[in-house]
């Protein structure tokens, strides 16, 4: 107790100094955490978008995730109503589970008759009112992210969204009314009919021919393209799709080749008239924490079913997650060395002073008793002290900082996004990033007044006395 009373009427006889070494500690501390809260921001907002669009789990016919995308009607489920029903069902797994709900992925070619324009696409088929249930998924409250509501109904299969680059390389801008889309240019020189002018035709004629859609479509105010893709048995399949709506995509790649559909559609165009099966389920839980238990019991269920499926999480299914989340994580060690060796210095040249400007002091403790260490535990309580006061009120500076950002409704456009979104520093979500950085400045600020106290333990005691 006589330690830290000493202690700190030290630290109040050199103000100047101490103050100086308590802001270099406290700007550290409060950057470490306001830089810690904003990264635990954007890995919410990573994590919340991707299952918004993927669910935390998914469940696929055994190999499909390695193998099945080149051709995910060979690899769809079979009777996937009744797993769909076992999910649903599992006592323990309602209490999880907010939607759980089928998915269908087709691959093929996009059309437009009115232009002759035609390319790849990848498209997904979902049940639209659970897909906009699962748009709604905000546990940490960063906002939901995309397009909210699809705008289609479970029981219309003539209806899909598309991405906002596969809408303008098929020159349906005006059409579906989007602003800011370039035009395709004209070029000057005359120019073969291009091949997929018979395609375009072809892929009409086979929509209007079996599609019972396709004539119907025909008094819909929106715009409307040709899929055509392979069934399963290999035989060429086309249906018509009316485009309600645009959703940008994340990567310019899958934007400019994304159509979403009603899981109907999907199946018919996959399928044709054989038996329809589903390429996944999704799981979308209440909380994230649940995923690994979620998943556990699943495998377990399927292998008391004899079913043969595999389970994957939202970081399979999304791999730039984990990359989104490494990137920040290095940024963060980056910054806290850089400001941890910054406090090492300022600590160390504060207590370099202090010994040298108490050596009579020294060298009168060490002639009335006081022993080598018990010199060097007085210093060293003296940068802990500066240490604990610095990283306590570093961390109430961020906690004020960000009590100021999260009420100033400032908002930035993340990459991916269309419209800007509210910037939230998660203070409340962070407690081990603040219990991390206090207690890391404490031991930096040790580890900093380690080789002053070891200085100040060495003196002789006749040469500090003459200083006396």
């Amino acid at each position: 107790m006589l330690t830290l009373k000493i202690a700190l009427r030290n630290i109040y006889r050199h103000t100047r100094r101490s103050l100086a070494t308590f802001s270099t500690i406290t700007l550290g501390a409060a950057a470490v955490t306001l830089f810690g809260a904003f990264i635990t921001y954007i890995q919410y907002g990573v994590q919340t978008g991707a299952i918004q669009q993927t669910g935390h789990l998914q469940v696929f016919r055994t190999g499909y995730f390695d193998f099945g995308s080149a051709s995910p009607a060979l690899w769809g489920i079979e009777d996937y109503q009744k797993v769909l029903q076992l999910i649903r069902t599992d006592p323990e797994l309602q209490s999880l589970s907010a939607v759980v709900t089928p998915i269908q992925s087709v691959a093929g070619i996009v059309g437009n008759s009115e232009n002759n324009t035609s390319k790849t696409f990848f498209g997904v088929g979902f049940v639209p009112s659970e897909r906009d249930r699962m748009k709604q998924w905000n546990e940490y409250g960063t906002g939901a992210q995309g397009l909210q509501h699809s705008g289609l109904k479970d029981d219309d299969l003539s209806g899909g969204i598309a991405g906002i680059g596969l809408v303008r390389i098929l020159g349906l801008c005006k059409p579906v009314n989007l602003d800011d889309c370039p035009t395709v240019p004209v070029t000057s020189e005359p120019q073969d009919p291009p091949p997929a002018r018979s395609t375009s035709v072809n892929l009409k004629e086979l929509a209007e021919r079996d599609n019972p859609l396709g004539a119907a479509a025909q008094n819909d105010p929106h715009p409307a393209v040709d899929l055509l893709a392979a069934t399963a048995g290999g035989a060429p399949n086309v249906v018509s799709l009316q485009i309600k709506d645009v959703d940008l995509q994340p990567a310019k790649e899958l934007d400019d080749n994304y159509i979403g559909m009603n899981i109907g559609l999907a199946q018919n165009l996959a399928y044709g008239r054989g038996a329809h099966k589903a390429t996944g389920i999704v799981v979308q839980l209440n909380r994230t924490e649940d995923t690994q238990r979620a998943r556990s019991r699943l495998l377990s269920s399927f292998k008391q079913h004899g079913l043969d499926l595999e389970v994957r999480d939202f970081t399979e299914l999304n791999p730039q997650y984990s990359q989104i989340i490494g990137l920040f994580a290095s940024i963060f060690s980056f910054i806290s060395v850089i400001i941890g060796i910054i406090v090492v210095f300022t600590v160390s040249n504060a207590m370099s002073m202090s010994v040298v400007e108490r050596t009579g002091e020294i060298g009168a403790m060490r002639a009335m008793g006081v022993r080598r260490k018990g010199v060097r535990r007085q210093f060293l309580v003296e940068g802990i002290m500066l240490g604990l006061i610095g990283a306590t009120c570093g961390i109430l500076l961020a906690y004020i900082a960000a009590y100021g950002i999260n009420h100033a409704n400032l908002t930035w456009t993340p990459p991916g996004r269309v419209a800007p979104v509210p910037l939230i520093l998660y203070m409340s979500g962070a407690y081990w990033l603040i219990g991390l950085t206090w207690v890391g400045l404490l031991m930096v600020s040790m580890v900093a007044a380690v080789i002053p106290a070891g200085r100040a333990g060495r003196m002789n005691v006749v040469d500090a006395l003459r200083h006396v």
